[in-house]
């Protein structure tokens, strides 16, 4: 590989990062500005304004939030792991309860204005990846960031959170896009062939979703930048399992 290609590396990982946020923002931006300038604005009162934050909410923490949580194990690829630990819980932490937020708000607007909970597509799937994303976020804790399992266990269960949280992001960008589609559908169906500002706001946004989506899985999987071992911490780690379970360097 020639002198250059590192920095050319380095380069391309800082756009694409760079690129998630601005996808990342610009969704959490159209969405606000669909609820706040096309559907009359916020609220907690049981009035459709209180629905409004549902869209906002989920958006932010379960698609933008999720993504960066995620993200931080590639951004700061040469920080101390312990560290980390901390912020991706501490952001996934935030996620939860922005989307807890969004979830109560429709139950409270549904309550009000007398509609039945839970009979669409979009919202067993969103249950179901509210409930996933809980399990996730407690299994990450008791595995990694206060561990009671063994060093054999966590190892074994890191690919699987890893590639759990992936999912994750997918069934939530995935929901999305059938709460705009939803959305669409009952609220400006009649006009929507005819390209109407607010029907191409939700089109831009879906792409925007979809976009951050591929961006973020690209990044998640590539080898190239991945976080690099630590001899250090693998040290360090080594000795914790000698101290705790009675092995051995070599042992497995």
């Amino acid at each position: 590989m020639d002198e250059s290609a590192p920095r050319q590396e380095r380069l391309v990982f800082a756009g694409l990062v760079g690129g998630t946020q601005v996808l990342g923002l610009a969704s959490v931006v159209l969405t606000a500005v669909w609820m706040g300038h096309y559907r009359g604005g916020f609220s907690w009162d049981g009035s459709s304004f209180q629905f409004n934050v549902h869209p906002l909410c989920m958006v932010l923490g379960l698609v933008f939030l999720q993504g960066d949580a995620i993200l931080v194990y590639r951004v700061f690829r040469n920080e101390a792991k312990r560290n980390v630990k901390i912020l991706h819980g501490i952001i996934h932490l935030l996620a939860l309860i922005v989307s807890i937020v969004g979830i109560v708000a429709v139950f409270d607007f549904h309550r009000a204005a007398k509609i039945p909970d839970m009979y669409s597509l979009h919202s067993w799937c969103g249950m179901l990846t509210i409930v996933l994303f809980c399990v996730q976020w407690v299994m990450g804790l008791m595995f990694f960031l206060f561990p009671v399992a063994s060093s054999w266990l966590r190892a074994s269960y890191l690919p699987v959170h890893a590639f759990c949280g992936l999912v994750l992001v997918v069934m939530s960008i995935g929901t999305s896009l059938l709460g705009i589609t939803e959305k669409l559908l009952f609220s400006i169906m009649p006009s929507y062939s005819t390209f109407p500002a607010e029907g191409v706001l939700a089109n831009v946004l879906g792409l925007v979703l979809v976009l951050f989506g591929v961006v973020l899985c690209y990044l998640i999987t590539r080898e190239e930048f991945r976080r690099p071992p630590n001899p250090e911490e693998e040290s360090l780690s080594v000795h914790f399992k000698t101290l705790t379970e009675g092995g051995t360097p070599d042992s497995p």
